[in-house]
């Protein structure tokens, strides 16, 4: 009789239906394999809690043994982007890169006083006795001039490169003749010998040194257009052409000065005249020298 069942005949059923839903509900609700599980053992119908906030104040980012329970953050791992490449103007491998430009340096004006000339003419002659014979002003433009002059067979009396010598001019007479005195060719050995000590060659690379004063110098005192180097070799030969005479040497006196009795010799120009002055001996030791000198001279000409 069927309305008599007790409540206890219908919990076998009930059981059955509970333990179908449950599978149901597992097979809908469980996890992907993307993501592992929490927690296996927990069924879907309880709830996990979630994590409480944890803030951290500034004082414990900076002192964090002051905190009593630390935050413990899962580990994250993100990707590190690579560096962007950097490209470096290096220009055209093929393009010629410009040079600097050259700046010629200004040049050093040569010292051009009476000291230095003095210093450097000494330091070739190794002979302090050129000073002493040597005028002690404006020797740059008095060598001009003597140059200039000699090189038109004249003598400037007032632009004289050396002093005279300390003695005066000696004759001898003979026979109601005057004749020159050997003893006045000696007066101008100091000279000849200051001039031989001079060497050729540094000689020349002083001349070099003060050839462009030298030249401004004869500019304005000479319209040519000579270089002072051919000008310098003009006046060598007016010298070299000096004829030698044999001693002893006539002269006569027309109450001023004495004269050459021999017109051939009276007729040269005067820095000859004056070269003859100081005897045949000096007079060939001075030629060697001029000579040497001008060969130099020449050599650069060419």
């Amino acid at each position: 009789m069927q309305e008599h069942k007790t409540p206890q005949s219908i919990k076998p059923h009930i059981i059955i239906i509970a333990v179908i839903v449950i599978v149901l509900l597992a097979i809908l609700l469980w996890p992907s394999s993307d993501t592992p599980p929490s927690n296996e053992h927990k069924t879907p119908q309880q709830d996990v809690p979630e994590a409480a906030e944890v803030v951290v104040s500034p004082a414990d980012e900076i002192f964090p043994e002051t905190q009593e329970e630390p935050l413990i953050e899962p580990d994250v791992f993100e990707s590190i982007p690579s560096p962007e490449a950097v490209e470096l103007d290096v220009g055209q491998p093929d393009e010629p890169q410009p040079e600097p430009e050259y700046v010629e340096p200004e040049p050093i004006p040569v010292d051009i006083s009476d000291a230095a000339i003095e210093s450097a003419l000494v330091t070739i002659a190794n002979n302090n006795a050129l000073v002493d014979l040597l005028v002690d002003d404006a020797l740059l433009e008095r060598f001009v001039v003597t140059i200039a002059n000699l090189s038109n067979g004249e003598i400037a009396p007032n632009q004289r490169l050396l002093n005279p010598p300390e003695k005066a001019f000696r004759v001898y007479q003979q026979a109601n003749r005057y004749w020159v005195d050997p003893a006045s060719y000696k007066r101008y050995t100091p000279y000849v010998n200051a001039m031989e000590s001079l060497e050729s060659e540094r000689l020349l690379t002083l001349f070099e040194r003060y050839e462009d004063d030298m030249m401004n110098t004869f500019e304005q005192i000479a319209a040519s257009n000579q270089t002072f180097n051919s000008v310098f070799i003009d006046a060598i030969d007016t010298l070299l052409d000096t004829p030698e005479v044999p001693v002893p040497v006539e002269v006569f006196t027309d109450s001023v000065t004495y004269k050459y009795k021999d017109e051939r010799l009276e007729n040269l120009n005067a820095p000859q005249k004056q070269l003859l002055r100081t005897g045949p001996d000096n007079m060939r030791r001075i030629k060697a020298k001029l000579r040497e000198i001008k060969s130099l001279l020449e050599a650069r000409e060419q």
